[in-house]
């Protein structure tokens, strides 16, 4: 609701760069989709490693976090 408010006011200042940053905004997000994918595998990788270091350490008994 913040941002929209935002907007509004952007839109009564400046009303062409509010309606570039409403057309633009899509783009924005499709262009920065793959990073968050990368992202999201990058960090399943990382605790399936932690996952795998600290294997012997609960098999041994020691309490999880």
């Amino acid at each position: 609701m913040l941002s929209f408010m935002l907007w509004l006011v952007l839109l009564f200042l400046c009303w062409p760069l509010a309606l570039m940053a409403l057309l633009l905004y899509p783009l924005l997000w499709l262009i920065t989709l793959p990073f968050r994918l990368i992202g999201i595998g990058v960090e399943g990788v990382f605790e399936l490693l932690r996952a795998i270091v600290m294997l012997p350490a609960r098999i041994l008994g020691g309490s999880p976090r």
